[in-house]
């Protein structure tokens, strides 16, 4: 049985049985002007109009489109509106499932439905990031020879992980995070249409921002988790979800914090506070909470790797490379799986032995730099590569380190208001031990004593 002939009954069933299906299911968008979010990519006249043949120039020549972007944040969404919108079959293939005998299967499905009664195809392809390059290949006949509309999804860089010949063959589009604000007036669209809860129930603005935190951007978690809360007002008799139903509907309770306000800033504060004393557990409890507030990881990872520096310095110098590798994993793989990689980051900081030197240092070189004291550069230390510099005097009387033992030679390098200040002063702590020694050997060297 043909793929298309599964999509029609589901949607015959749904139109005349809609509570029948999940709420997230229900409230899919039919056009793009109900697409939630992704307001770059909805503009009249944008690639995608064009491509539904919506607007001025008629559908875009693209033979295939690749969408990128997190998940839950509308990609199959857009992939069924397209073949809604030009009255196309619509069949989903996941490459996590998928294979080669698969997709071959719905291409010569697509070919004998273009032929028989003249009905087109959108293939949507989730998750192509997981088909090899052999694989991929498979699909560039159907794309080059327009048997198939063809919509992939991914949440890795396609440039890293989708083939050249299909790449250069589709319209890529980026798709940006859903907001809040996007998530709040999905949910107010549920709760009031018919083909959503009707007007059933009402959601006050506590429970509301419980559940904008619970969905963590995700437009099918968020519908998810409205419907399961509202299941259980309506079994309880009740008119109205409450924070409590929803606390009790999804087993995780209402976190004090407010991504906006002075929670925030207090959160990660106590946050980095915890890290600078060493306090693990209390640094973890903090982490738990920003993530359960539905914080942005990427502003987690920011603040690690600022604490890295401030905090640790040389103490532990493979503190900051670390913290800068969980904050690119970060960005790469977002939640859920970002927690793991915080947590670790997390623990790593608070653990490692600490040091502000670094930090006191640069403060105390600014410090002197406002109040005047910058003075000119030494005559030997300035650039003495162009003609007429040596005239000037510029360059003469410098010593290459490396021309002698030690490479320390014994010259001023500071200007002369500040020749002298000692602005590094390290702490006896981890590494940073080694670099207390390191350094007065080189002071006296560079005054012409010690050996």
């Amino acid at each position: 049985m043909e793929p298309d002939l599964f999509t029609a009954a589901a949607e015959e069933r749904q139109e005349k049985d809609p509570a029948s299906s999940p709420l997230a299911v229900r409230m899919r968008p039919r056009t793009l002007d109900e697409v939630v979010g992704q307001r770059h990519l909805l503009k009249p006249g944008s690639p995608l109009r064009r491509l539904v043949g919506d607007g001025d120039g008629g559908p875009a020549g693209a033979s295939s489109v690749i969408l990128w972007g997190p998940p839950g944040i509308g990609k199959t969404t857009l992939a069924y509106v397209v073949s809604k919108a030009t009255n196309k079959r619509f069949v989903e293939l996941s490459a996590i499932t998928a294979g080669v005998k698969e997709v071959r299967a719905v291409i010569d499905g697509a070919r004998r439905a273009v032929g028989g009664y003249g009905k087109e195809t959108v293939l949507f392809l989730d998750e192509i990031h997981r088909f090899s390059k052999a694989q991929q290949d498979s699909l560039l006949p159907a794309v080059e020879n327009r048997w198939v509309t063809l919509i992939a999804a991914t949440t890795e860089n396609p440039y890293f992980s989708v083939i050249s010949p299909l790449l250069s063959r589709s319209l890529l589009l980026t798709l940006e995070p859903l907001t809040d604000e996007d998530l709040s007036g999905l949910m107010r669209r549920a709760l009031e249409e018919e083909r959503g809860l009707g007007g059933a129930v009402t959601l006050p603005e506590d429970a509301e921002a419980h559940l904008l935190r619970i969905a963590g951007g995700d437009a099918r978690r968020a519908l998810t988790a409205l419907e399961a809360a509202a299941g259980a007002a309506l079994a309880k008799q009740e008119a109205e979800i409450t924070l409590e139903t929803v606390e009790e509907t999804v087993d995780r309770a209402a976190v004090k914090y407010d991504r906006d306000g002075d929670q925030h800033y207090d959160v990660a504060s106590a946050l980095i506070k915890s890290i600078r004393g060493s306090d693990v557990d209390a640094a973890l409890h903090y982490l738990a909470r920003m993530i359960e507030a539905g914080e942005d990881p990427r502003f987690i990872a920011r603040r690690l790797m600022i604490s890295a520096s401030e905090d640790i310095g040389l103490a532990d110098p493979n503190a900051l490379p670390l913290a800068v590798a969980a904050a690119q994993a970060v960005a790469m793989i977002g939640f859920p799986e970002a927690a793991l990689t915080l947590s670790h980051a997390t623990i790593a900081l608070a653990l490692a032995p600490k040091s502000n030197a670094a930090t006191n240092a640069i403060f105390a070189a600014q410090a002197d730099v406002r109040n005047g004291l910058a003075g000119p550069v030494p005559q030997h230390l300035r650039d003495g590569h162009y003609k007429g510099a040596a005239k000037l005097g510029h360059a003469q009387g410098y010593v290459y380190p490396h021309d002698v033992p030690g490479a320390i030679a014994s010259q001023q390098y500071a200007p002369d208001p500040v020749h002298g200040k000692r602005y590094y002063e390290p702490t006896r702590y981890g590494a940073e031990a080694r670099y207390a020694d390191v350094v007065e050997k080189v002071r006296e060297r560079l005054k012409g004593e010690g050996g």
